[in-house]
């Protein structure tokens, strides 16, 4: 077992049990991706969309790129399973490279709970949702799924209100010295979470409010909102600093955030998916997919729907994941989010790096560059300036610049799945902005 928790001494000893063939089996997390297996004969990674298996450090390694290439030298058998399923393992089907193993349709509807769903015209016509946390549907299927046993509650965010917004016009309040996001501890007084300042006389600055509202709460708010809702019924947490494993069968509520949701004995009677936009709102390429393998995950803890399982999202009930999930589908959203990148060039079909600098850096990297035939140059353009007291975002340059930077990207076609990743960018003024880049794994190539 290599794990980061066994310590630097023990993993050293299991590190050469495992060298010297002592050991013909090893379970890890991440770093056990590159265990020197003697004459392996299987590799097998669980939940590859996991944020857990990319190695943020460069050179930025993920498990399943790394275990495809072992699996192509070593010539042994790989297998990748998964609750959900990633755009990168569809692409590995579609390719030929991999055969898939999924249950049937029939084994899959007699396996999964009901999902119901609650949209933003269903939040309209309900009254109680407007003064409460909890839309009508929701409320019921927490009070019907305590008559059964424990219900969770899945909260995007932990803490107690992590984001705050002007009440006016909902714009999000950020601080004003270091531009970061404003939010109540335990609370308490409003602070920065990035630079934590406390700020006391905060005032919109689009339209000059004083009011503030949660745009999105936590999870410890959550679970006192549900506390006084449910006064006679316990309720549990579970989040990164204090993650349970198990939890009893009996009547309970359990709040967690993605990720640390405890297994319960029989199964939840029901499962509640809350603040849904918050998860696929997100600016990144894989806001739907993660969105859909957390809910899925989450999902797959309740009862069958012969034993009353119920789920209840409350997201818009048009947008491709949640009827995904409705259908338990998470293969055909894969296929489908596949062919749509495939028609606009994104990552896995290709891979793509971004460089931002000075005009006359960039331009000399142009130059010396030694790009493939088909890579695809896009700009360079030059970078907008952020304005004193913005927030800062990925591709913008610091304040205070003259604007002569500018931007570059480059794509290169071909199979493989990929990845997207992050990392610094030298720039005119020091370290430079977040610049994002999308590597790419060689799942597609047979060769490796």
């Amino acid at each position: 077992m290599l794990t980061a928790d066994a310590g630097p001494e023990k993993r050293y000893a299991q590190w050469l049990a495992v060298r010297r063939g002592s050991v013909r089996a090893v379970v890890g997390t991440r770093a056990a991706m590159f265990a020197p297996v003697q004459d392996l004969g299987l590799v097998a990674l669980w939940d590859d969309g996991d944020d857990s298996h990319s190695e943020q450090h460069a050179p930025q390694p993920h498990a399943r790129e790394v275990l495809l290439l072992r699996a192509a030298q070593d010539k042994c058998g790989f297998l990748l399973g998964s609750w959900a399923c990633t755009v990168e393992a569809a692409q590995l089907v579609e390719s030929g490279w991999a055969r898939p193993l999924v249950a049937g349709r029939e084994q899959v509807r007699a396996a999964a709970p009901l999902v119901r769903t609650v949209g933003d015209v269903d939040l309209a016509r309900d009254e109680a949702a407007r003064a409460a946390r909890l839309p009508t549907l929701a409320w019921q299927a927490v009070r019907d799924g305590l008559r059964q046993g424990p219900v969770l509650v899945q909260v995007p965010r932990r803490g107690y209100v992590p984001r705050m917004a002007c009440a006016d016009c909902r714009a999000p309040a950020r601080c004003r010295h270091c531009s970061g996001p404003l939010e109540t501890r335990d609370g308490g007084a409003l602070c920065c979470g990035w630079c934590g300042r406390e700020e006391s006389g905060w005032h919109c600055p689009e339209c000059g409010g004083f009011r503030l509202r949660a745009s999105v709460v936590g999870a410890r708010r959550t679970a006192e909102e549900l506390g006084r809702a449910f006064p006679a019924v316990p309720v549990r947490t579970s989040g990164r600093e204090h993650v349970l494993d198990t939890v009893p069968g009996a009547p309970a509520l359990v709040v967690s955030t993605p990720g640390a949701e405890p297994v319960a004995e029989g199964g939840y009677a029901a499962a509640l998916l809350l603040d849904g936009w918050a998860m696929l709102g997100r600016p990144d390429l894989r806001a739907g997919e993660d969105a859909l393998r957390r809910w899925i995950a989450a999902g797959a803890l309740v009862r069958p729907q012969s034993a009353g399982g119920t789920v209840v999202v409350v997201a818009e009930p048009t947008l491709r994941p949640v009827q995904a999930l409705v259908r338990w589908d998470p293969v055909g959203h894969a296929v489908r989010e596949l062919a749509e990148r495939a028609e606009l060039g994104f990552p896995p079909v290709s891979r793509m790096a971004a460089v931002s600098g000075p005009a006359e850096a960039v331009a000399d990297f142009l130059r010396t560059a030694e790009l493939p035939p088909e890579a695809e140059v896009l700009g360079p353009v030059p970078l907008p300036v952020t304005a004193a007291g913005r927030p800062r975002r990925a591709g913008r340059r610091r304040p205070g610049n003259s604007g002569s930077g500018r931007w570059c990207g480059c794509r290169r076609g071909g199979g493989g799945a990929g990845r997207l990743t992050e990392g610094r960018a030298g720039g005119a003024d020091g370290p430079g902005e977040w610049e994002r880049w999308r590597g790419r794994s060689l799942g597609a190539d047979r060769s490796g």
